[in-house]
């Protein structure tokens, strides 16, 4: 792992802000779960001691859990190493500089390994740790989606957020083994999991607020639909789809189902629903006082803009000139209101983030980009 020159403990001041404010109350309730099951697993090695038959195999693995999460981990890390291509400077640069400026901005001391693995046409990334190191996992499929399909914003976001989950703590040992047994209790250890998910799509808008709409686009719609997925329609979605079913398909998940998901990173006024769905519609026109905004970046996607009227054809001596054509009076129509919209946007990038010792402080500008960014 390359070494960055950063203080120890930089990364505390971002975690504090981004950090879902129930991980940790369901990450204790998982520990105590899990050690409820542990005591369990005992008493039962020595019920079948004691009556001489073969103890429960449930049993043994929350027993010997300690030796089996060290496997499994150590497994993974040899896995990516045999069968991933490893992210350099030479081997997908772009990629490669994605992670270095997330690792850097989210106060790392390190930048991890990062390894791409076949994707076959599935969309993921993930991230994991053995012993002192920490890495992240990419399907390939998401690399082309920042490379052919050409939208690395998406997979600047991605990869925020699987640096995210170790920034946060997500992929310590202890913590994966002290939350082991949760996974078998129906709620328990689905909500952390989603909490945790939540935690990671915060650094990953706080560090890119620009990919979080193309990288939830395309987690919807595809590396090639993902273009024409309208983000705003599906959030709006997540307060008019009620039911028990919803419910449950929720409550099950590992991962915020997408709509809520894409609710959460739009309305930054309030941290993701982990049990219950949204109730607050957002409208861009509505006027909200920069206190109400929980977390930094205070703003989530970038509003679509309104589509243009149409526009009379004009003739040229091109045959297909109709179709770029309507484009482009489309795109003119835009760029006539971007001037508006871009003061919307700078007005809301200018409101000030309510710090610890209580004090406004506006969001620091990053020379380098165009927009705000987080910075601890």
């Amino acid at each position: 792992m390359q070494v960055l020159p950063v203080a120890p403990g930089s990364h505390l001041p971002l975690r504090r802000h981004v950090r879902h404010p129930r991980e940790i109350l369901t990450l204790v309730i998982a520990i105590m779960a899990s050690l409820l099951l542990l005591f369990a697993a005992f008493d039962e090695v020595r019920l079948a001691y004691d009556e001489d038959r073969t103890p429960d195999v449930y049993a043994l693995a929350l027993i010997f859990a300690p030796l089996l999460v060290w496997f499994a981990r150590g497994q993974l890390w040899a896995m990516q190493r045999l069968g991933g291509i490893r992210l350099t400077p030479q081997q997908f640069p772009e990629a490669y500089a994605m992670l270095l400026d997330a690792a850097g901005r989210a106060g790392l001391s390190y930048v991890p390994d990062a390894y791409v693995v076949l994707g076959n046409g599935v969309l993921n990334a993930g991230a994991s740790g053995h012993g002192f190191r920490r890495f992240v996992i990419i399907n390939s499929d998401l690399l082309e989606v920042g490379g052919a399909a050409r939208e690395p914003d998406a997979l600047r976001f991605v990869i925020a957020h699987e640096v995210g989950h170790i920034a946060a703590g997500h992929t310590s040992y202890w913590r994966m083994l002290g939350t082991f047994a949760s996974q078998w209790i129906p709620l328990i250890g689905s909500t952390l999991s989603r909490a945790q998910e939540y935690t990671a799509d915060n650094y990953g808008h706080a560090l890119v607020p620009h990919g979080a709409r193309s990288a939830m686009a395309t987690l919807a719609g595809g590396k090639y639909l993902g273009r024409s997925v309208d983000v705003d329609a599906m959030a709006d979605r997540a307060v008019t789809e009620p039911g028990f079913f919803v419910w449950v398909t929720n409550a099950a998940a590992s991962h915020p189902v997408l709509l809520w998901r894409m609710h959460a990173l739009r309305d930054r006024r309030r941290p993701g629903r982990l049990l219950w769905r949204p109730r607050e519609p957002w409208l861009w026109g509505q006027p909200v006082a920069p206190g109400t905004y929980a977390l930094p970046a205070l703003v989530g996607f970038t509003p679509t803009a309104f589509p243009a009227p149409p526009q009379p054809a004009v003739t040229s001596g091109y045959a297909h000139a109709g179709a770029f054509g309507s484009l482009a009076a489309t795109n003119a129509a835009a760029a006539d209101m971007a001037p508006a919209r871009e003061g919307e946007a700078a007005s809301s990038h200018d409101r000030p983030v309510r710090c610890e010792g209580g004090t406004d402080e506006p969001l620091p500008t990053d020379p380098t980009r165009e927009d705000d960014r987080w910075r601890p």
